[in-house]
């Protein structure tokens, strides 16, 4: 059962034009949730749309918590988009989608069926990779989700590309200011109009921004292999929306009158959805209706029309063989990931944001990296080896770049899956994350003997978790005099690590934050 949409809708130089212009405001959109998404900016509500919107990470969070969170629903309106156009999200909505057809590699070699074939195989691992997220799920482990677009795109914003522009920014600042007598004025009201509001008042430093950068670019230069060669081969996402297109209600189909066979359409796709040799025959679920083939077609050959019949299954698709292999390699690889030695005992740095320890952050957590774009101090920190392969890229508080603000609770009201309990300011400021230790052989006090109290100055508990004892001691000069040594209160100590990245020493703190020495 086909019907042909009418002609007038399918005009291809107006389509063309729309979907660019909804590409455009898409990824502006997801830009100014990005930015709004700082402490003070703009609801959770409204900031977590777009990864609500995600029905990889909705599915794979859902079985790993075993709940579906309320705002979850918003994952049903890509699905139904899909069910009746396809994967539109990856053609015209996806940010990543967008990023990749703006620094798109026009290839002077003409694509050639042969190419197309030896490179179908490559289709299959978006599907294990599917499989393998949606199956080490079952065993609550969300690692593999630091391959979901949205979160690789959101993550690169907060670590990399958006301190970089800050950094360059304020370069460009500093020299017109420095250079340009006249301009000073104007500067300091532009600066004012985008701090904090757009960017940082201080800026921000994230521990291995080079690599996030370098893994982001890394996708973006796999253009030059293969158009969207992530969208063809390596998304997960566009796997999950892939799968649901082989039922879409419109997909591509060809007019055998008027098509000759001449495969422009095949060689300009940018996704190789589109089969060489077979007048034009296409798999709906590697077409991202770009609408590209229309544009190409000398005498359109083609169109768009209903289809109730599911699409003809691949021999890339997902396999019984496929399936077992993924199920098996989630599993060892599950196992394997909880047998390191980290598993038994937690590094003595793994500091959490408050509430998530005792909420099992590691399993819930999407590693989207929304809280440490929250985080006013920039404390926040993508996890390395802290807790292991199963806990990377997992919040962590360093407090020798960033302390965790008495006054804030920002990281549990922007995460969307609640991997970071939502927390009042009155219980956040009594939940322990960690505790305090000075160390007196680096401590000024302590092992100097020259005045310094800037631990208990700067401690934020209103009974301070610092106390000074007085005692008499015999400095660098032989003279016999009163100190005033800090000492940590433990009882009233919550490990917010003001303390450690106040302390004067360099390097190494004299004074830090260790987690709590108590297990839940």
């Amino acid at each position: 059962m086909k019907r042909l949409l009418p002609e007038p809708l399918m005009n291809p130089r107006r389509w063309q034009v729309v979907r660019r212009l909804v590409q455009v405001v898409a990824l502006m959109l997801f830009v100014i949730l990005f930015v709004w998404s700082q402490r003070g900016g703009w609801t959770p509500d409204v900031v977590n749309v777009p990864l609500r919107l995600d029905p990889l990470v909705v599915l794979a969070q859902s079985i790993a918590t075993r709940t579906l969170l309320a705002g979850s629903v918003l994952a049903l309106i890509v699905v139904l988009l899909t069910l009746i156009f396809g994967r539109v999200w990856c053609g015209w909505l996806c940010p990543m989608g967008t990023l990749l057809d703006l620094f798109l590699v026009r290839r002077r070699k003409i694509p050639n069926p042969s190419d197309q074939k030896n490179q179908s195989g490559l289709r299959s691992v978006k599907y294990v990779l599917l499989l393998t997220i949606l199956i080490a799920a079952l065993f609550t482990n969300l690692t593999l989700l630091i391959f979901d677009p949205l979160t690789i795109v959101f993550r690169t914003l907060t670590t990399s590309l958006w301190p970089a522009g800050d950094r360059l920014v304020s370069a460009v600042e500093a020299a017109v200011y420095r250079n340009v007598p006249f301009l000073q004025s104007a500067l300091s009201a532009f600066d004012n109009l985008v701090r904090p509001t757009v960017l940082p008042v201080d800026p921000a430093f994230y521990r291995d921004a080079a690599l996030f950068a370098a893994f982001f670019v890394g996708l973006i230069a796999l253009n030059a292999v293969a158009p969207r060669f992530w969208c063809r081969y390596l998304c997960p996402l566009g796997g999950l929306l892939g799968l649901m297109s082989k039922m879409s209600l419109v997909r591509r189909v060809v007019r055998p009158v008027q098509c000759n066979g001449c495969d422009a359409c095949a060689r300009l796709c940018p996704t190789g959805a589109i089969a060489f040799g077979v007048r034009g025959e296409s798999d709906p679920g590697e077409c991202t209706m770009c609408l590209e083939c229309l544009r190409a077609c000398p005498r359109d050959g083609q169109q768009f029309a209903t289809n109730l019949a599911p699409a003809t299954w691949q021999r890339y698709d997902p396999s019984r063989r496929q399936v077992l292999w993924s199920v098996g390699a989630a599993a060892v690889g599950v196992g394997v990931l909880r047998s390191e030695a980290i598993a038994r005992r937690d590094d003595p740095h793994l500091v959490r944001p408050p509430g998530a320890r005792e909420n099992n952050i590691v399993s819930k957590c999407i590693r989207c990296g929304e809280c440490m774009r929250a985080c006013p101090t920039s404390g926040l920190q993508p996890a390395l080896f802290e807790s292991g392969l199963e806990g990377l890229w997992t919040p962590v508080l360093l407090p020798r770049l960033g302390y965790c603000d008495y006054s804030c609770n920002a990281c549990g009201q922007v995460c969307p899956v609640q991997a970071i309990p939502l927390l009042n300011l009155d219980l956040k400021r009594q939940t322990i994350i960690g505790q305090a230790y000075i160390d007196q052989n680096r401590c000024i006090a302590w092992s100097d003997h020259r005045d310094c109290i800037v631990c208990e100055e700067m401690c934020p508990v209103p009974a301070k978790a610092i106390a000074l004892d007085v005692a008499q001691v015999t400095n660098s000069s032989g003279e016999v005099v009163s100190m005033k040594l800090p000492r940590v209160e433990r009882e009233r100590c919550i490990g917010c690590g003001i303390c450690e990245y106040k302390c004067p020493v360099n390097g190494e703190a004299a004074i830090r934050v260790y987690a709590p020495t108590y297990t839940t």
